[in-house]
C-alpha cells in the first residue's frame, strides 16, 4: 500500500532550466521553468511517481524513527526545572504532582493527553503571565483567551482583547514574554509600523532574537497531530 503523498508545491521560476523535484520530510516541491506547459508538468510527475512514493516513504520512516518517542521530560516556560513525565495506566488523562515535579499521563492515548495537559496548563498560567507583563509595561488590554491556532502565536483585536497560542508554554520564558509584549504593543499601534517595533523594543531589547527562536523552532510531533 502506497502512502498518501502530500500536495505538491509547484513554483515557476524564470531562471530554472529544467524541472526539479525535491522530497522533504513535510512536503514535496517542484520547480518548473517559466516556459513549461501544464502537460509537460503532468507527464513529468507521472514518470516520477514511483520515485516520489519511495522517497517520501523513506523520509517518513526516517522521521518516525527519530522523532516518534514521547518526552520523558517536559520544559514549561514558568518552571525552573522540567517536569518528569510518567506514562502509566490510570483513570485520569493526566495528573500533575507539583511537589514531586511529576506529570502522570494515561497510556491509553498518551500523545493526545500530553497535548491536553499543555492546553490546560496554558489556560491556567498564560492569562496570569499576560497580566504580569501588562503591569510591568503599563500597556492595558481587555480580555485574554488561549487557543490553538495553526499559524499565529497571538493576536490583538480592535477592542484590545488578546489571544495567545497555548503552545507558547513549551518555549523559554523570554520568548513567551516577547509574544506578550508584541500583542500588548498592538494596543498602542494597530500595525507593524516603525513606532510599533520601537514600542516592542522598549520593553524587550532582544526581541529580534526571541522572534527568530519562534520562527526557527519546530513543534514536537505530538503537538501537530
Amino acid at each position: 500500500m502506497t502512502p498518501n503523498l502530500p500536495e505538491i508545491q509547484i513554483t515557476r521560476k524564470l531562471r530554472a532550466t529544467r524541472l526539479r523535484l525535491r522530497v522533504e520530510p513535510t512536503q514535496i516541491k517542484l520547480t518548473v521553468p517559466q516556459f513549461c506547459t501544464q502537460r509537460q508538468v503532468q507527464d513529468f510527475l507521472k514518470q516520477s511517481e514511483q520515485w516520489m512514493i519511495e522517497t517520501w516513504q523513506k523520509q517518513q520512516e526516517k522521521a518516525g524513527l527519530q522523532d516518534r518517542s514521547l518526552p520523558i521530560k517536559l520544559k514549561l516556560f514558568n518552571l525552573e526545572q522540567p517536569l518528569m513525565v510518567v506514562y502509566q495506566t490510570q483513570k485520569h488523562s493526566f495528573i500533575l504532582d507539583d511537589e514531586s515535579h511529576q506529570l502522570f499521563i494515561s497510556d491509553r492515548q498518551p500523545e493526545q493527553y500530553l497535548k491536553s495537559f499543555v492546553i490546560a496548563y496554558a489556560k491556567e498560567y498564560l492569562p496570569i503571565y499576560l497580566k504580569q507583563v501588562s503591569s510591568e509595561t503599563g500597556l492595558k488590554y481587555g480580555e485574554c483567551s488561549i487557543r490553538q491556532p495553526k499559524t499565529r502565536w497571538g493576536s490583538c483585536s480592535a477592542r484590545h482583547d488578546i489571544m495567545l497560542n497555548s503552545a507558547l508554554v513549551l518555549f523559554p520564558e523570554q520568548v513567551v514574554r516577547y509574544v506578550a509584549v508584541h500583542e500588548l504593543a498592538h494596543t498602542k499601534h494597530f500595525d507593524h509600523s516603525p513606532n510599533f517595533w520601537a514600542e516592542v523594543q522598549k520593553h524587550d531589547i532582544n526581541f529580534q532574537q526571541h522572534r527568530k527562536i519562534l520562527k526557527m523552532t519546530a513543534m514536537p510531533w505530538w503537538w501537530v497531530l
